[in-house]
């Protein structure tokens, strides 16, 4: 069982890979020639970013399909959506957006129109994250099928690698995987897709993107960034912000530099009062002392999520019919935290 069982209707997504540099369907010009490289990658703590999930929970054997977005959309539908979301998540103060993928999403009909999606993203500049979550029949933390994760990463990598918006994270939370099988896999995919530069890469931390430090250490996967998850709920009898900030740090050792937690959220919808006192509330004290470090240490960060209907964790709540839609926020006090983690107060 998944340690996500526990969060109820808040959960999470990731990235895996290993393709053919140039396969697959849908290739843009951009892609026959090296990947464009900014004079200067960003530092990590200009990730500043939000998830953007389906209503269902990103692990689905069927396309995994964005709240407010359908696949019966067009291209241009899902732009127009997209846009408006979008602009929701740059009113926040976000300026990444992490998205989900899978072989069904990308290697079925749905492809055309979600890509619509990553398209409105980086048209209003932001860094967008695809993450490859594995099917919710199985919850086993490995590659669900390596020919179909093989084609979708080609297909996923041809289209966007001469965009350097776009970022790639292998895998969601390979919890299925030794420290050594992970690293032997992930390394694999950064040779395979070499064409890829390695700080657009995200290479999850080992079991749930808990602990980046096995990952830091490969040498192989030197210059990737790194995917760090971290949730309240592990912990839900510590109430001391320290305790807290003592546990991200040792699942970070000296990898800050290289680090995204691109994972980490609490209840947003329940009243609670983040700029206030601790009290009796783990989930408090959590998103203080997680809002903290990524301050200090100069994290990457990606809440999770900036919408998602029907999670207690969402930040926002989707509005609107059609394509005129709009955000509103649940929860001030949690925006005013990642504000503060985004050295934007």
């Amino acid at each position: 069982m998944s340690h996500k069982t526990h969060r109820g209707t808040a959960c999470v997504g990731a990235l895996l890979a290993c393709v053919t540099a140039f396969g697959g369907a849908l290739a843009s010009p951009a892609a026959a020639s090296p990947a464009h490289r900014p004079a200067t990658p960003p530092p990590v703590s200009d990730f500043k970013g939000v998830n953007w999930a389906d209503p269902r929970d990103n692990y689905a054997d069927d396309a995994v399909v964005p709240s407010g977005l359908s696949t019966s959309d067009s291209y241009a539908t899902t732009y127009a959506k997209s846009k408006a979301i979008i602009g929701g998540f740059s009113k926040l103060g976000a300026n990444t957006v992490r998205l989900p993928v899978n072989p069904t999403s990308v290697n079925g009909p749905f492809w055309k129109s979600y890509r619509g999606a990553i398209d409105a993203a980086t048209a209003k500049g932001f860094k967008v994250i695809l993450g490859y979550w594995e099917a919710d029949n199985a919850k086993d933390g490995k590659i669900d099928d390596q020919a179909s994760w093989d084609r979708m990463w080609a297909r996923i990598t041809s289209a966007y690698a001469g965009n350097s918006k776009v970022y790639f994270e292998p895998m969601n939370e390979p919890f299925g995987y030794t420290a050594q099988e992970w690293t032997d896999i992930a390394a694999k995919w950064v040779s395979t897709h070499r064409f890829i530069p390695r700080d657009r890469i995200l290479i999850g931390g080992y079991k749930y993107s808990e602990d980046v430090k096995p990952v830091c250490a490969d040498p192989r996967l030197k210059g990737t960034r790194l995917a760090l998850h971290n949730y309240g709920f592990w912990h839900t009898d510590w109430t001391s912000v320290d305790q807290w900030k003592a546990d991200f740090k040792s699942r970070i050792g000296d990898c800050a530099s290289r680090t995204i937690l691109d994972e980490f959220g609490a209840s947003m919808t329940t009243g609670l009062d983040y700029n206030g006192p601790v009290g009796t509330s783990n989930e408090i004290a959590y998103i203080q002392a997680a809002t903290d470090t990524i301050r200090e240490l100069g994290l990457g960060s990606v809440y999770w999520p900036g919408l998602r209907n029907g999670d207690t964790y969402s930040l926002t709540t989707l509005q609107g019919p059609g394509t005129n839609l709009s955000l509103t926020v649940n929860n001030q006090s949690g925006l005013d935290r990642l504000h503060y983690a985004w050295k934007q107060q």
